[in-house]
């Protein structure tokens, strides 16, 4: 009796582990998957950028009214919230979705390709959602209908959050997650937990890439003035040469990262792509003009590098007689997958995408503003390939490419990973 008594609890437990982890993910009808792809194509013919994203904001508003939800508009500009609460008690859950597009010619050959302008930088472009917010927009829509279509059965709330300006604010204006978080949304709606989708043409359709810990870099731009004494170009020594002080202050640069931070945590890189200086050939001029960019992947060396960039800059040109001016933009920070809510919800798409499509996904130097909100509450962020079975995923056009092309079979994953995040976190 009592091996019988010591045996049997842990039989039981061992069954109830065997459930959960065998349990069916939730799928979406056919019809609602048609329409998911219809919103996305809607979305795709008429792109907006960056905080001007208003009929945009207007499509997804309509819907979320007439499913009910609370919803609110103007948050940080364009962004729109919808909030869902659930049947039971529960905790609260935030799904987010970006909405802008960039200043690209369509070029991919799709029947609903793009032919939007607008003004960017006072010049006419073309407008294209060459990055895919439009499947993210859809497929979040598409989550938000199936789960309000469950809503007794839902344990907590779910916020659905539509955010502008991912690929950056205008110029002189404000914009994105960041702008939201300043605005109050968490302060508001203050999740437990944040997931977020990016589809990438780096992975076949339906194949997801996930990663613990640091996943995407943060992104930070750099300027430096560079100041010396304007003389004439056979008499270096009648003034103070900019142009060889900045030469210098380039080399000695790429020993912070090689030399100056600990490179066992996470790479980093600095790189210049602007070198702006001089009108004539035999003329030194006063000043020349550096710009570039940080990408690291750890929060720690991000302020170290700082820190480097600015001394190493001013001592290199003081050495030479010049000046040094540098300024520092800080960007997104490094986007951080929370390591237990990973492991946690690892199952969840496992189950989605099939234990054969799911991978750890290489560090990635692009940069994501869903960053700001994952260092507020525990997150979780995934890429979802989008490139045609038996196509060369590594080859395809990148996002951000005029060519940049999406299986829509990637939507129906994509919806259902939303909607069985949502589900499955509220059982943990």
């Amino acid at each position: 009796m009592k091996f019988s008594s010591l045996i049997l609890p842990i039989l039981i437990g061992f069954a109830s582990f065997s459930s959960a982890q065998e349990q069916q993910a939730i799928v979406i009808s056919d019809q609602l998957e048609q329409k998911v792809i219809e919103w996305r194509r809607d979305l795709h013919q008429n792109p907006e950028l960056s905080n001007r994203e208003f009929r945009t904001a207007k499509v997804i508003a309509e819907h979320l009214n007439q499913l009910g939800l609370e919803v609110q508009t103007g948050i940080a500009h364009t962004g729109v919230v919808g909030v869902l609460v659930g049947g039971k008690p529960g905790p609260t859950i935030a799904l987010r979705a970006d909405m802008d597009a960039l200043p690209v010619i369509e070029k991919a050959d799709v029947s609903f390709k793009s032919t939007a302008k607008s003004e960017y930088r006072g010049k006419e472009v073309g407008v294209m959602h060459a990055c895919g917010h439009d499947l993210h927009m859809a497929m979040l829509m598409g989550a938000a209908e199936q789960l309000t279509s469950m809503k007794s059965d839902i344990a907590g709330t779910i916020v659905f959050i539509f955010q502008p300006a991912e690929e950056g604010a205008p110029k002189g204006e404000e914009g994105g997650a960041e702008l939201m978080l300043k605005e109050g949304l968490f302060a508001q709606h203050k999740p437990d937990v944040v997931f977020g989708i990016h589809v990438w043409s780096a992975g076949n359709v339906g194949h997801i890439g996930y990663r613990e810990g640091p996943l995407m870099a943060s992104s930070d731009r750099f300027e430096i003035t560079v100041k010396g004494r304007q003389t004439h170009g056979s008499r270096p020594w009648g003034g103070v040469d900019p142009i060889v002080a900045a030469g210098q202050i380039i080399g000695n640069t790429q020993t912070i990262v090689s030399r100056q931070v600990d490179i066992t945590k996470a790479p980093a890189v600095i790189s210049f792509g602007i070198v702006e200086g001089g009108v004539r050939n035999n003329i030194i001029p006063d000043e020349v003009y550096l710009e570039g960019t940080i990408r690291n992947f750890d929060m720690g060396n991000r302020a170290q590098i700082f820190k480097n960039l600015k001394t190493t800059a001013e001592m290199t040109a003081k050495a030479t007689g010049a000046e040094a001016h540098v300024h520092i933009d800080e960007g997104y920070p490094v986007t951080i997958n929370n390591i237990d809510l990973t492991r946690k919800m690892l199952p969840t798409i496992e189950r989605v995408a099939g234990k054969d499509k799911v991978h750890v996904n290489d560090l990635v130097t692009g940069a994501e503003d869903f960053s700001f909100f994952a260092l507020e509450v525990p997150g979780l962020f995934v890429f979802l390939g989008v490139t045609p079975e038996g196509e060369d995923a590594k080859n395809a056009p990148s996002n951000h490419s005029p060519f940049f092309y999406a299986d829509e079979e990637s939507l129906r994953t994509g919806t259902e990973l939303y909607v069985n995040w949502a589900l499955d976190y509220a059982k943990l």
